[in-house]
């Protein structure tokens, strides 16, 4: 059996921590950003813990 390739997607868009949690960036911070207060806007820059729901399919994207 061949061995998995990584979806490269996947791979740039999220990470795995030391302790195993993947880690996301969040979403809404490209464009319109005139009405969103500057709270919110240093809020996007902060990464956050993938949904549980979502880990196992991205776990096996990622290949791991």
């Amino acid at each position: 059996m061949p061995k998995m390739k990584t979806h490269k997607g996947t791979a740039k868009r999220f990470r795995r921590t030391g302790t195993g949690k993947i880690m996301r960036g969040k979403a809404y911070k490209s464009h319109i950003l005139t009405k969103k207060s500057q709270k919110r806007i240093r809020g996007f820059r902060k990464e956050t813990v993938a949904a549980p729901g979502d880990v196992h399919v991205i776990s096996q994207r990622m290949g791991q």
